[in-house]
């Protein structure tokens, strides 16, 4: 049996697939978004690391120094924080020195920058490797995927069937075109982003020429996203790479709206980033 979900201006007919016919083309597309009770989580079950090497293989994602082991909270053992892998031929030497002294300062016993924890902006393709304690929520419509992190709250736009535009000014999450494919993938390409963020949770920096490709492909049971990442960038990397993740479902869990600023200062004096903070009003 189907059934009509209605959410703004789109209108589609839910299938026992997992997919949906879009009301206004007929098209079949992946059907990530249920009800305002269904999220999306990382799994955590395919390995320690943020973004997995790709099963096809080439040039990997930085993962973490073997000599120092990576183990996530909540896993049943102490957790670390993390220690890359600088012998990544992805590597252009000019990152080196940075993520160095990051590896160094998390040796010492500091503890690093990560984005979400100070509030700022993860970026992509981050935003496909961070596993926060919430999951993320997707709102579908006929032009656009609008996807939210409560932890932020953050949101992300990916416009759908339309071209990038010609003079895209950098921002945290670039500009996100997307189109979708066989009728269970949504291809995403992303380009437009700033110099603030990591592509991971490494602290490996980019530059303004990074350019992702994303493709999320819904399992037949639609209980799962799997996601293959490719990621360009001349100004930082010697070649493109190439990544895997995949999201679980994850079922009546309410959008919460959680403020990361409220009672995230540094209490304890370790030195952490500052917090983001507005300086001008948003409207």
């Amino acid at each position: 049996m189907s059934r009509i979900l209605s959410t703004g201006a789109v209108a589609i007919a839910i299938l026992a697939t997992g997919t949906a016919l879009a009301a206004d083309s007929g098209k079949t597309i992946p059907l990530f978004m249920y009800t305002d009770k269904t999220g999306w989580q990382l799994d955590r079950t395919l390995g320690p690391d943020d973004l997995l090497p790709s099963p096809a293989g080439g040039p990997g994602p930085i993962t973490y120094d073997r000599r120092y082991p990576y183990v996530p909270n909540g896993s049943g053992g102490q957790s670390t924080y993390r220690v890359a892998d600088l012998t990544n031929p992805i590597l252009q030497d000019w990152l080196k020195p940075s993520m160095q002294k990051a590896n160094d300062e998390v040796i010492a016993g500091k503890v690093p920058y990560r984005a979400r924890e100070r509030c700022w902006p993860v970026g992509v393709p981050g935003f496909d490797a961070y596993s926060p304690a919430e999951p993320f929520y997707f709102l579908q419509r006929t032009n656009e995927i609008v996807v939210i992190n409560p932890g932020g709250p953050e949101i992300r736009h990916i416009y759908l069937d339309v071209p990038h535009s010609k003079n895209i000014k950098p921002s945290w999450y670039g500009e996100s075109v997307g189109h979708y494919e066989g009728g269970d993938t949504l291809v995403i390409d992303t380009i437009g982003l700033n110099d603030k963020t990591f592509v991971d949770n490494y602290r490996t920096p980019h530059t303004t020429q990074l350019h992702v490709i994303e493709r999320w492909k819904l399992a037949p049971d639609a209980k799962s996203i799997d996601i293959s990442v490719t990621v360009e960038d001349p100004g930082a990397f010697t070649t493109p790479y190439h990544a895997v993740q995949r999201w679980l479902r994850r079922e009546n869990t309410t959008l919460p709206i959680n403020p990361c600023n409220e009672n995230n200062d540094d209490h304890f004096n370790q030195g952490l980033v500052p917090l983001a903070q507005a300086t001008t009003p948003d409207f």
